[in-house]
Order: structure tokens, then sequence, then C-alpha cells
């Protein structure tokens, strides 16, 4: 057996969103968000579920927060509901809808748990996407940054780690070009627009944040599927390369200054016929203005074939048998995130990194004696983790762990047919189980470590 321990100031959390728990989608002045509408519309969500009542953490956090405590949870990364406070998307504010988060901050800080915030996990309110066409206008840049001026403001003198956007590739692409997400537009030009209001509203948060929390430690969270080339054939390099613009560097270069890939430029201009004249000049320095820290979600890799190129050559490269991929149909891959971890430390000089996500989906429920012995997600974490410590030990300057998810929740266009949490949660009683994996979790945080063959 091998010990493994972590850095003594490794922080060790859990994370969740807004709509993926809370409910109360319409409750003490709440707006109308664009995953509401889009879930209530027939045919976007797999099991026709909705989140208006989810894990009803709005009215259970203090539960959430005692659970949390007990499985030795050091810091938190929820996200705010943008209509809960500022129904319109800008304009008069919805003080319940502030006072909510404001208790929720108080109790983490009770329990002994540091809150993350992330200002955007995807609920944007509906009347931004009516009234300015959603993240393809440029007005809803502008309206982002007055809304993280008024949650900053409110709780930045007990918040002091930020996060501007979760995964703008999903917001993006999934919800302007595949349409499998809110607000289910299916369009490449629409989408690569609504991309760059995305990360032009990140740098025009950034130092508006700074402004009024001084001390604040500010950040972005992207996700990253890294892929490698079936065969060392062209063919499939260029198909590797197509996907690591498409996930990967479209996002992850201009944050640092590289503007944006010039091979995708020239993809993504031949195939919706123009420039991209929606960028502006001086778009590219504001989206490049420094963070402190980046926020990686990885779930998993891609293995990159193309399957009509002519006389290509055989794979060399195989992935994981199907019968040990997640139910998400994700391959198992923990070599994935070292490799990550240490190409954004090594080729982008990224100063602090955060695994902001990182789990897996397995049905697993309750036997008889109430046990949900999850082994699968299990040795899904402890492999991760000792991937992650592998970084560490190469130089990845990799600070804290925010296992994804904390409960089973509402999981987007899945409905709540995928189970991502440590916690199990039976969706008509409300009743918090936590899994094997959870107790597991609960005593690495103790040992700031554990052992492994």
């Amino acid at each position: 057996m091998a010990e493994i321990s972590f850095p003594e100031d490794f922080i060790w959390g859990v994370a969740t969103s807004s709509y993926q728990i809370e409910g109360a989608w319409n409750e003490n002045g709440k707006g109308e968000s664009i995953w509401d509408r889009f879930s209530h519309t027939p045919g976007n969500i797999v099991d026709s579920s909705t989140g208006d009542v989810a894990c009803d953490h709005y009215h259970r956090w203090r539960e959430d927060i005692a659970l949390m405590k007990s499985l030795n949870i050091q810091a938190y990364r929820f996200s705010i509901s943008w209509p809960r406070v500022l129904p319109q998307g800008r304009g008069q504010v919805n003080q319940p809808g502030l006072d909510f988060y404001s208790r929720l901050v108080d109790g983490l800080l009770e329990a002994g748990i540091t809150p993350f915030v992330t200002l955007y996990h995807w609920d944007l309110p509906q009347a931004l996407q009516e009234g300015e066409g959603g993240w393809a206008g440029r007005a809803t840049a502008e309206a982002f940054v007055d809304y993280a001026d008024v949650v900053t403001r409110q709780l930045g003198d007990r918040v002091e780690h930020w996060i501007t956007h979760n995964e703008p590739w999903v917001v993006a692409f999934l919800g302007y070009y595949t349409g499998q997400h809110a607000p289910g537009i299916r369009d490449l030009a629409t989408a690569v627009t609504a991309g760059h209001h995305l990360l032009l509203s990140h740098g025009w948060a950034v130092p508006v944040i700074r402004g009024n929390i001084p001390h604040a430690e500010v950040g972005i969270t992207l996700n990253f599927t890294p892929g490698e080339p079936a065969s060392p054939s062209r063919a499939d390099f260029e198909a590797y390369r197509r996907h690591d613009g498409y996930l990967n560097r479209w996002f992850l270069d201009p944050l640092y200054g590289r503007l944006y890939p010039a091979d995708m430029v020239s993809d993504y201009s031949s195939r919706f016929g123009k420039d991209m004249d929606f960028i502006q000049e001086g778009d590219m320095e504001i989206i490049a203005a420094p963070i402190d820290f980046l926020g990686v979600n990885y779930y998993t890799r891609a293995v990159l074939r193309d399957e009509e190129a002519a006389g290509n050559r055989p794979p060399t490269i195989a992935t994981a048998p199907r019968s040990e991929w997640t139910e998400m149909e994700w391959e198992v891959y923990p070599a994935g995130l070292y490799r990550l971890l240490n190409r954004l430390t090594f080729e982008y000089q990224i100063p602090k990194l955060y695994v902001t996500e990182n789990g897996a989906s397995y049905s697993d429920g309750p036997d008889e004696d109430g046990r949900i012995a999850d082994r699968r997600r299990l040795h899904y974490l402890r492999d991760h983790f000792a991937a992650a410590h592998g970084a560490i030990q190469s130089g990845a300057p990799l600070a804290g762990y925010f296992v994804w998810s904390l409960l089973d929740n509402f999981e987007w266009a899945w409905g709540y047919r995928q189970r991502f949490g440590i916690v199990w949660v039976d969706y008509e009683s409300q009743e918090r189980l936590p899994k094997d994996s959870a107790r597991w979790y609960r005593d690495v945080i103790a040992d700031n470590g554990f052992s492994i063959e």
C-alpha cells in the first residue's frame, strides 16, 4: 500500500449549482430563467422533469450545511441564481433573493466551511433572452457586470473566492449550437458569438469584483475533455486538432492572452461564411484580464478517429471497455486529469488551479439496511485524487479539489436519470443518505490523504 498525502493547505470541497438543487423556481420574487422555460417545454428533458423542486435546497439549506459539516467538507462551491437576485436581469433587485444567499453564506461560515461562489451556472434570466437575445447579444454581457456588482457588494464582506462563469463552452455550444441545453438554439455563428460575449462579460467583471472586494480571489471555470489521436495518421491528428480547438483551446487561449486559436478562426469563418465581426476593438485585451486561478472541470477524455478518411491507419490507442464507463457513457480515465493539469501548468504557466468539478454518475441506491455501496464512484474518486496528487508532484499548482456533486440532483437535459451525488436523494421525500463514497471522502479530508495499492 502507498500513502498519498496532500499539501497542508490543500482545500477539499464539494460543488453544486443553483438550478440543479434549489427548487423554489417562482418563490419570493424570483424571475423566470431560461432553464425554467426550457424544462417546462415538452421534449427538452429526457424524463420530462423540471428543476421546479429539485433537491429543495432553498428550504433545506440548513440541513445541507449540517450534512457537509458531518462529512468534514472544508469548502462549498455553489452558484447564485441570477433571476433570483435580478428577476429582469438588470434594474430592480429582489432583496429576498439576495437575503437567501446571505443567510447561506453566514451558515457556511458558522459551520467552518469556506464559500466559493460561482456567479453564473447557466440559469440566465429569461427576460434577457427575450429582450437582448441572451448571450448572443452584447447587452447581456453588460448586464452580467451589473449583476456581478450587486452580488459582490452584498456578499463581498464574507466571501473571498469568486468564479465568474462555469463552463462557458457548454453555455455557448450546447445552448446555441446543438440546442441540447437552454435556450435551445441551433446555429453555429450564434454560438461563437455567444461564447465571445461570455468571455467579454468575464473580463469586464473581474475589475468590478476586485474593486468591491480588494482581497478577492477571482477566476473562471472551464470544462476540458483532453483528446488524443487514435493513431499517428494525419487524418486522426486533424480530428484531434479540431476537437482540441473546439472543446479546449477556444476559451482557454483568449483568457491567457493568446487570442482565439487561428486554426479554429479559419474553420469557423469558413463554415458560417463571414469574419467574426462581433469582436470589437479592445475586446481581446479585456478578456485577458489577469485572474488569480483557473477552475478545471474534468470527467473524461476523447480518442479521436477520422472514420471516413480513405486508407486511414488502424487505431493504436484503445479505450477502456464500455462496461467500465460511467452511466453518462464517459470513459473512466484518471490519467487524463494528470496530463491536463500538467498541460495547463507547463504550456500556459497558470499560477493556481482548482479542480472545481470531478465525479461520476452511477445509479447505486440504498439496500435493505439503507447503505449505498457505490464502490465504482469511490474508486473513480480515489484514482482521480491519485492522478491529481501525481500532477502536484510534477509541479502543478493545484490548490484544491471540489467533488461533483454533494447531492444527486437535476442533471440538465438528463433530468433525474443521472446521479452524480456522494449523497443519495429521495426526490419524493427529500431524504438525504450519504453513500459509501461520502464516508470515504470524509476520511480522506480528515487525513488529508489516503492509502492506495
